[in-house]
């Protein structure tokens, strides 16, 4: 970020101020003044600052009692204390109870920014260490399979890695965005800065610009200390959106000015942020759908839409699935037999991926440590043959020609596997696939006379 830090010096003596203010600005930093601890108190609960610079030994409010002050309230940001050279002792008590540093006066301009650097550059690495450590558990994972619609993926993340041009993942959930964002962001420049992910469905609406932009201390009920946004967080680095569609309307326009012109502000302030970020974004819609029924603004679409990579459900990919159930089974030592494989490999998968590993997660606890075999799949996924295998047509329906594309055959052909998929889910229960399919029982006895649909069996 290259926006001017603000900088609080405070100091009793006018002629110190002056110095400090001048020092300040010639460092290029924006200085405040105040000549007690009282006032930059007062001054520390209403303004948004970066840094304090403050004398130890004042009238009113020293430095430490300011210290404990600004620690009583939450206000964590740096202190660094100036004092004299018979007082280091002072000075080392101040920083156990949570200054940054000190410097001894009379000290140079090179002295004080180095300080303020130091302090500033401190700060910034508490913060990133947390959000790395709630982040570690994200590590180490990868888009896993070796069938061409992968490749196909792979070669797209390869692509646009090196590129700033902001990405637009589209796929069912469960299908791997975040993984992909993650791959581009390790493929990229900016890969020794942070990958912030934010779900945009999982935020109340009303917290969302809050989560999105930070605020100040008293921007709201219930805002005590400023927060850092994940915009500022992700500077330099890349800022993965997902769910975007399910993001307010209202706040899209504010996103769209910050993804255009790279420039934020707190909830509660009126500084300008300029932030330097990479954005991926992703959607389980179909965005022009979304567009349609109001959920997501047109022109942002156009913004995130930049590249554009489509995920493919683990349905259209059932080779990958053996690979997929020996990663997942490898960190618990388990191996899988291949009947395991072939019942897998016969379900829909309609939670993809995601669905899977908990799947596999079931199967590693029912087996006992041993390999994980057909008996220990969900019993839906233990029969050999689907239960839409069961159900036989007494008149052979064909696919539609590619020549012809018959809209009719095809909407008619779909119906059948429709019919079949919410028998198969319904163990057979007409009642329960009637309502699978949102019709009534009625239809669905219509739609199987219609169709010649036989069940041959039906749990």
């Amino acid at each position: 970020m290259n926006q001017l830090k603000r900088i609080l010096a405070i100091d009793d003596e006018p002629h110190m101020r002056r110095l400090l203010e001048i020092s300040l600005r010639q460092a290029g930093y924006q200085p405040i003044v105040a000549e007690n601890g009282r006032e930059a108190l007062d001054i520390l609960r209403k303004d948004n600052v970066d840094l304090v610079v403050s004398d130890l030994h004042m009238p009113v409010m020293d430095g430490l009692k300011l210290l404990e002050a600004m620690r009583k309230e939450n206000i964590n940001i740096p202190l660094i204390i100036v004092t004299a050279q018979g007082e280091v002792a002072s000075a080392v008590q101040a920083m156990k109870l949570g200054a940054s540093d000190y410097i001894l006066r009379p000290f140079d301009l090179e002295t004080l920014e180095i300080a303020i650097t130091r302090a500033l550059s401190i700060t910034r690495l508490k913060i990133e260490n947390q959000f790395l450590r709630d982040e570690a558990d994200q590590m180490g994972k990868s888009l896993i399979g070796e069938s061409q619609a992968i490749h196909l993926v792979h070669q797209a993340i390869s692509q646009v890695a090196t590129e700033k041009a902001t990405v637009l993942i589209a796929g069912e959930t469960g299908t791997g965005k975040e993984l992909v964002a993650r791959a581009i962001h390790q493929q990229s420049p900016r890969k020794s800065s942070l990958f912030v992910a934010v779900n945009c469905a999982a935020i109340p609406a009303e917290m969302m610009e809050s989560e999105l932009f930070g605020h100040e201390r008293g921007a709201f009920t219930g805002a005590v200390k400023e927060r850092i946004g994940k915009f500022e967080l992700a500077d330099e680095g890349t800022l993965f959106l997902d769910e975007v569609t399910e993001m307010p309307i209202a706040l899209q326009a504010k996103l769209l000015r910050a993804l255009q012109e790279g420039v934020i502000e707190r909830l509660g302030s009126n500084r300008s942020l300029n932030v330097d970020i990479r954005v991926v974004a992703a959607t389980n819609r179909d965005p022009l759908q979304a567009i349609k029924e109001g959920k997501l603004r047109e022109d942002l679409y156009y913004r995130l839409n930049v590249f554009r990579i489509d995920l493919p459900p683990l349905r259209d990919r059932l080779s990958d699935i053996g690979i997929l159930a020996a990663h997942f089974l490898k960190k618990r030592h388990i191996s899988i037999d291949e009947s395991a494989v072939n019942a897998l490999q016969r379900y829909r998968w309609p939670g993809n991926v995601r669905e899977l590993e908990n799947v596999l997660e079931r199967a590693a606890i029912v087996c006992g440590g041993r390999a994980v075999r057909l008996q220990h799949l969900p019993q839906d996924m233990q029969h050999k043959s689907d239960l839409a295998e069961n159900i036989t047509p007494k008149a052979h329906i064909s696919a539609p020609s590619t020549e012809t594309l018959s809209l009719p055959d095809a909407v008619q052909a779909l119906e059948i596997q429709l019919i079949a998929e919410a028998l198969k889910q319904a163990k057979g229960n007409k009642s329960r696939a009637s309502k699978l399919l949102d019709i009534s029982e009625r239809s669905l006895w219509y739609k199987l006379s219609r169709y010649h649909m036989t069940l041959i069996s039906e749990e």
